[in-house]
Order: C-alpha cells, then structure tokens, then sequence
C-alpha cells in the first residue's frame, strides 16, 4: 500500500498520579504530543496533579481532554464496575468538571472527553454505559467531543444526539482481528519495542489499517493515536514515533 501524507493528533494518558504517588514524566510527554488526557479522580489524578498537568499543556500549548474512569484508584481503573447508569452520568460530570476548573484556573480549557482502561473498552459493547456517557456529555453542553475507538457502540450513541467523535487508534497496543484491542493480561498485549510501536504508529496514521494478532490487517480510519504515558520507556517511545511520523510526511496535530 502506498504511503501517504496525512493529519494526526498524538495523545497520550497523563497526570495520573495520586498525592505522593506518580506515575510517568508528564513534563517530557507534554513536549511531545498534541493532546493530553488527563486523569480527573476516577482511577487516578487529585488537585494538585489535574493542576501540574493542566498548567504543563496550557504552556506548551496542549489540547486536553478529560480522561474519565471508573472510580476505582486501587484497580486504576482497569477493572469493569457494573454502575448504574445515572450514577456513571454523576461521576462523569463530576470529573470533567473538577478538570474544567482546574484548566479554567490555568487559563486553558477542557476541549474532549476520553474514557479510560475498563470504561473505554465497555463503551465497545456495553449499550447501558454508553448511553450513560453521552448523557452527560449531553449535560455538560454538549460541546465537548468523545474519543473513542472505532466500532464502539457509544460511537453511534454520540452521533445520534448530535456530539462530535473522534476516533483513536494505539501505537502501544496489540490488536485482536476483530478490531479491539488485546487484553492487558494476555501475553504481547502492550508493545514496548520501539521498531513495533513505530511501525504501527506509521501504518495507523498513512495507511489507516493495523497490523492485528494473527497476522492480518485490520482497517482503524482514525485521527488521533494514543501512546501510554505508564507504559515502560514511554518517553523514548513517543519522541521515536513522532520523529518517524514527521520523517513520512504526517502533520501532528490536535483533533481538538
């Protein structure tokens, strides 16, 4: 397949840290990427961390989405919790909220929403929690697009009420033939080898297609991909993929 220049937004997960815990190096991603999500108290993110990160995006310039999750910070959020509809629409808006503040007091502002680990994966197949979402982008304004993958239910749920999506892909993760991504507790779920997660990142954001577990392609029309900001040598990942995508010809930036 020929190889083409193309428009792509780079995100990575951050400012997920907790009180004294940290977790990756924000400051060196943020130099790196065209979007941030940030944690905002479900599965990991208090005041002071929403802070740091929202004032490291708005200095470099970074979009940020609200990286919403379940709220279970001993899981971080990589756990499925069966929650009742109305209560995942409450805790949703009680994230992107406290994010929308704390990018307000930073002078910059909230400009998506992205679901984390478990979440994100249910909003695949689960008609009741992506309802659930919408109903609070809804209730939020409406404004803010949901980043999701593609085929997920609540893809088509957002549409039909009129909210923006944008679709995402992973340099950093494996994918199944059907288009979803490995779980994390299979083998070879979370690529760490920079030649692997370059080559994807390239095949993603050219060819719009991904290389999946048995060796087939799978066609992934996205716009923005995402790389871990927990992932081991997160930093040395990114910095490779965005020097090899600006190396083919592909413009990075936000979606947002």
């Amino acid at each position: 397949m020929t190889v083409t220049a193309s428009v792509l937004d780079l995100n990575a997960d951050l400012g997920e840290g907790y009180g004294d815990w940290s977790v990756g190096d924000d400051a060196a991603m943020l130099d790196v990427v065209t979007t941030a999500n940030i944690a905002c108290g479900g599965h990991a993110g208090d005041g002071g961390t929403m802070r740091a990160a929202c004032r490291g995006a708005a200095a470099r310039g970074v979009a940020i989405t609200a990286h919403v999750a379940y709220p279970d910070l001993g899981g971080f959020g990589r756990r499925f919790l069966d929650i009742a509809p109305n209560d995942l629409t409450d805790l949703v808006i009680i994230q992107v909220g406290a994010l929308q503040a704390m990018a307000a007091a930073e002078g910059t502002r909230v400009r998506g929403v992205k679901p984390h680990g478990a979440l994100y994966s249910a909003l695949a197949h689960h008609e009741g929690q992506a309802a659930a979402v919408v109903a609070a982008l809804g209730e939020l304004g409406g404004q803010l697009p949901l980043i999701a993958a593609p085929g997920a239910v609540a893809v088509d749920a957002a549409r039909e009420t009129g909210i923006e999506v944008v679709l995402e892909g992973f340099a950093d993760r494996a994918y199944l033939p059907d288009g979803t991504l490995t779980p994390r507790g299979r083998p070879g779920a979370v690529l760490t080898d920079p030649a692997a997660v370059t080559a994807q990142a390239r095949s993603i954001a050219t060819e719009q297609r991904v290389r999946t577990a048995d060796g087939s392609w799978r066609e992934l029309p996205v716009r923005s991909l995402c790389l871990h900001g927990d992932t081991a040598g997160a930093v040395g990942l990114a910095r490779a993929v965005r020097s090899d995508l600006e190396g083919v010809g592909v413009r990075l930036e936000s979606a947002l």
